[in-house]
């Protein structure tokens, strides 16, 4: 059984263990530099201090995913509208984690006041546009260029979703 639940620093390992071959591998991420022990709990520090949700899916002690939501942008103006990131482990996939995992999320930005859900995707990860189309998010914007990785520009999707 999977359980779907907050983030702790002992998650760090199986969360990097998802996103570090994001990083080096592929243009799900437009980062470049993997990402430390350190590094992820200093982002699970500021998802507490901002009250903001880092969730994990703990299949017995292995972590198959995660998602979180954190500000879209800077600004009292922008206080309702957050931005996702969820990432299910290749072993993982097909489980409906990814499912779970964004559904956590929204019962709590609905519970916290937040009115829509922004997910910023690389035009390249086509199946990411299809899950977030089946979670009800409707693509609302396309930065030309906006990223650069393993040396050319990458077109970002924006797909929204009201709570």
């Amino acid at each position: 059984m999977t359980l779907v639940r907050p983030a702790r620093p002992d998650d760090a390992a199986g969360i990097l263990a998802i996103l570090n071959p994001l990083i080096s591998e592929t243009t799900i991420t437009f980062s470049a530099e993997q990402l430390s022990v350190s590094n992820l709990h200093e982002a699970l520090s500021e998802n507490q201090r901002q009250s903001a949700p880092y969730l994990v899916a703990d299949s017995s002690g292995a972590i198959d995913g995660y998602a979180k939501y954190g500000p879209f942008r800077a600004g009292d103006g922008y206080a309702r509208t957050a931005e996702i990131t969820v990432h299910v482990a290749p072993a993982a996939r097909g489980r409906k984690l990814g499912r779970r995992l964004v559904n956590a999320l929204n019962d709590h930005a609905s519970n916290a006041g937040i009115h829509s859900l922004i997910a910023g995707i690389s035009a390249e990860n086509v199946p990411a546009m299809e899950f977030h189309r089946k979670l009800g998010f409707e693509q609302v914007g396309l930065v030309p260029q906006a990223g650069y990785k393993f040396g050319r520009f990458i077109d970002l999707v924006l797909m929204q979703k009201f709570v």
